[in-house]
């Protein structure tokens, strides 16, 4: 058993207050919901927990403080000559659901109760940029139609579980504690019922998977990864209990043209080397169709020049982004005889005049070297 101050972070002086708000932080960022794919998350989960427990106690607190971890183990604390002797108890038996779930719940975090369903939602760049509506078909199990959730052939009914009564839990008498513990029955898992006659649909589970149709307005603007809660339209976990929530993940194809930078569209454009000296207006796609960029005379081929109002709408701001150009000057790869001739007597009347680049470049190299 690990000590409960250093996995809640907190010194034996700290205040109820302090360990309250250690434990929330701690179980706000180790909860398994926010730490998918991470299979050491529960266990550091139901670390805290334990810890938790015993430190906002006071009776307990006092106990570890003084016997430390003897007193939670049953082979020391319980037997011969131990702190408290003939006292059996379990740090497994505490119920952890039933005392955190209202903090989990202030802390947004969804216990394990009401599981989340995920789905993914796939959106075309317009569709992603200008939001749309869109059906979205998916499974989730849900109460079976066939015995209405008991579990039970129709025509027959399950019978109470003579274990716990047919509430579903057991107390659990501790000599340590003041107050009686519950846990879930064993022989019922929990349900209070004890299915004889099956139904055929579900195979006695009371749940059966069905498929459903959401119908889901998706905001302008939307991001690839972006995620969406739906409340209540996951599965239905135990027969007679909510639904969980579903999660809608979004997947944004990508652009044969454009890609996204924030709400920025950036964008590659081929143009002609006399369009690029003289300057001229050319067609450039936009997400709305085709519209006119203005070329200045002399534009350098990798020039970037702004499309203002012609990006992704911002969901925050109001207004749209911006459409970025990356101007990108075209060197004929084939000429003929002629066009050499005119080419070289072009060049020579320009002189050097004509690379403003390259006289820089030699400049910065003569300095270098010089």
């Amino acid at each position: 058993m690990r000590d409960p101050y250093e996995i809640l972070g907190v010194d034996k002086s700290a205040t109820q207050d302090d360990i309250k708000s250690a434990f929330r932080k701690l179980a706000a960022k180790h909860h398994p919901d926010r730490n998918p794919g991470d299979s050491g998350a529960d266990d550091r989960f139901k670390q805290l927990n334990a810890a938790y427990q015993i430190l906002s106690d006071p009776q307990r607190r006092a106990a570890y403080d003084r016997y430390g971890e003897a007193a939670f183990d049953p082979a020391r604390a319980g037997g011969a000559g131990g702190p408290f002797q003939g006292m059996p108890f379990d740090v497994q038996d505490l119920h952890f659901d039933g005392l955190f779930g209202d903090l989990l719940g202030a802390l947004g975090i969804k216990t394990g109760g009401r599981p989340v369903l995920q789905k993914e939602v796939r959106l075309t760049f317009e569709e992603a940029a200008f939001g749309c509506t869109k059906d979205v078909k998916y499974d989730r199990n849900d109460t079976c139609d066939g015995c209405a959730g008991s579990g039970s052939a129709p025509g027959t009914a399950p019978e109470r579980c003579a274990t716990c009564g047919g509430r579903g839990r057991i107390r659990i008498e501790q000599a340590l504690l003041p107050i009686a513990m519950e846990r879930p029955c064993a022989r019922c898992s929990g349900t209070g019922r004890i299915v004889s006659n099956p139904c055929p649909k579900c195979r006695g589970a009371g749940l059966c998977s069905r498929t459903r149709t959401l119908e889901v307005t998706i905001p302008p603007g939307v991001e690839n990864g972006a995620t969406r809660l739906v409340e209540g339209a996951g599965n239905v976990p135990v027969p007679g209990r909510p639904a969980g929530d579903l999660e809608l993940v979004f997947r944004v194809e990508e652009h044969p043209f454009f890609r996204r930078v924030g709400d920025d569209l950036v964008c590659s454009m081929p143009i002609s080397f006399p369009t690029a000296a003289l300057g001229g207006e050319v067609e450039v796609p936009t997400l709305e169709g085709k519209g006119l960029l203005r070329i200045p005379p002399g534009t350098q081929s990798g020039t970037v020049l702004r499309v203002r109002g012609k990006g992704i709408p911002r969901r925050r701001m109001g207004g749209r982004g911006d459409q970025l150009v990356e101007v990108v000057v075209e060197v004929p790869t084939q000429v003929s005889e002629h066009q050499k001739e005119l080419l070289l007597d072009l060049a020579k009347s320009f002189g050097d005049n004509v690379q403003p680049q390259q006289a820089t470049f030699m400049e910065k190299l003569k300095n270098l070297f010089g």
